[in-house]
């Protein structure tokens, strides 16, 4: 029989909910932690902290305190800071992690990516790519892109941020996904798209906005993944529980 364990799973993706529910329906005592970005967040089985730690040291306090046997890091592909400080508190406490690596988008033939290392290099070839870009990289990043005033930008975001957005020229559009391609297309037909700009987050959620430019025939700026730090990882939920069964 396998044994129940106190798992911390770091949230805030598809892939780490369903997980957290399936932990869960195994008998494990689930945490999920989120980062507290999106005001309503879809809540997994178990319990639900928000907020941060204070970095790797105080991530490390908490699993010590709250007796957690095992880490598992689900956060987003571009959470870079949260999973090098998992990596460094799980050692420091002494205890297993994973990291639930979900897959990047590999490009298909029709597509017009562009990929640049940083949101500082985006926002300088943004005006060499189109003029009316939809813009999908989160409300954090958005400063990035202050001072590009020669671009109007369709901004979609999931909730409507307590800040002003830097933006010289934008429309905000809240939704949150999935989106299918079709949607997608309509959308950017609408608002006369000419230039994507997005996350490679990976993924079926929001694969829609890649497959309607590559119909559209629209090029698509990626931001290129973060570089993590060396872990234990999985492709998926079930090698996740496979991992933990194995303890």
């Amino acid at each position: 029989m396998p044994i129940s364990r106190k798992i911390l799973v770091l949230g805030g993706t598809t892939e780490a909910r369903a997980l957290a529910d399936a932990l869960a329906g195994r008998s494990h005592t689930v945490i999920t932690s989120l980062a507290g970005r999106t005001a309503e967040p879809r809540r997994p089985q178990g319990e639900m902290r928000v907020g941060g730690f204070g970095g790797a040291s105080g991530l490390a306090d908490y699993l010590r305190s709250s007796g957690i046997e095992a880490v598992i890091d689900g956060t987003h592909p571009y959470a870079a800071a949260i999973s090098g400080h998992a990596v460094e508190a799980a050692a420091a406490a002494g205890l297993p992690l994973l990291r639930v690596e979900r897959a990047p988008w590999q490009p298909q033939k029709g597509d017009r990516w562009i990929v640049a290392d940083s949101l500082a290099a985006c926002a300088r070839v943004t005006p060499d790519l189109g003029r009316r870009a939809f813009l999908t990289i989160g409300v954090k990043e958005l400063g990035s892109f202050r001072g590009v005033d020669n671009i109007w930008f369709l901004v979609r975001l999931v909730d409507r941020p307590p800040q002003t957005i830097p933006l010289s020229h934008h429309e905000l559009i809240l939704a949150r996904g999935p989106f299918d391609a079709a949607e997608e297309r309509a959308l950017m037909q609408r608002h006369r798209i000419d230039l994507v700009i997005a996350k490679n987050s990976g993924g079926d959620s929001t694969y829609g906005k890649i497959a309607a430019a590559r119909e559209l025939g629209l090029p698509v700026l990626l931001l290129r993944r973060p570089v993590l730090p060396p872990a234990a990882t999985a492709a998926g939920i079930a090698d996740a529980i496979a991992w933990l069964e194995r303890l």
